[in-house]
């Protein structure tokens, strides 16, 4: 059996250690995490990620869009760079958007961003505030301003994902259409566009797991970070949800 490769280029500075001594996960925690502390900022009451990419700018070379909830818990994004992939500069300011029509360039709220290299554009989708949630895209070519197109979808969807390269000279995405709350239940949808402003082609690709099969995901799914292209087709980390007595339980699979 041949071994499985990922497609692209390498990339040799990417963060990596080696498995704890006596661990058997397939995947472990980097020991010092948290990487970001949640008050980063001076306004951050919280700052999560998703994405990240390589993009060299003078002493950096990763570039990343956060979600920081301020104090006032409003989710805000804000653009970060890092020479290693560790330590972070986050800007105190949100991100910059331009050019979109008045009609969807009033913010809102924003968060879950995700950035895809496609050709020599970066792209970052994140969840839009547009009279409930729904999947906006902007594109930039220096993460200093972000040109905004039109919101993917009508509301409600979450966990809009790019994958990094046309598919069928189509650009491709996935996402989770939901409610206006606590979505309570989610399939990962994927959706085809010829120019990244009208989407169609929409295709059903997995369901939550029954409980009694897998019960980590047995509520709702949704896509993670960008799909990762191998030898044997994309490989997609994903989130699943239960319901506990504590309240919604979020953990993480790949398929």
């Amino acid at each position: 059996m041949n071994a499985l490769k990922i497609a692209g280029e390498p990339l040799p500075d990417m963060p990596w250690e080696e498995r704890p001594a006596g661990s058997k996960e397939v995947l472990w925690r980097y020991t010092q995490n948290p990487i970001i502390g949640r008050d980063a900022l001076s306004t951050s009451n919280s700052i999560f990620n998703s994405a990240v990419v390589p993009f060299k700018k003078g002493r950096y070379n990763y570039a990343g869009v956060f979600r920081c909830d301020d104090t006032n818990r409003r989710m805000r994004l804000h653009v970060g760079f890092s020479a290693d992939g560790l330590r972070w500069d986050i800007d105190e300011a949100d991100f910059r958007l331009t050019g979109a029509d008045p009609e969807i360039g009033e913010w809102v709220y924003g968060y879950d961003p995700r950035v895809a290299k496609i050709g020599d554009k970066y792209y970052v989708t994140w969840c839009n505030g547009y009279h409930g949630p729904t999947i906006g895209i902007a594109w930039t070519d220096d993460f200093e301003t972000f040109h905004q197109l039109e919101n993917a979808f009508i509301p409600f969807n979450r966990n809009g994902v790019l994958f990094p390269r046309k598919i069928g000279g189509k650009f491709a995405m996935l996402s989770r259409p939901s409610d206006n709350g606590h979505t309570a239940f989610g399939d990962i949808f994927y959706s085809e566009s010829p120019d990244m402003e009208f989407w169609g082609r929409h295709r059903h690709v997995m369901s939550p797991a029954a409980f009694e099969v897998s019960a980590w995901q047995c509520m709702k799914i949704g896509a993670g970070p960008v799909p990762i292209e191998t030898s044997e087709g994309w490989l997609l980390f994903y989130h699943g949800v239960l319901r506990s007595c504590n309240g919604y339980v979020y953990a993480f699979g790949s398929a």
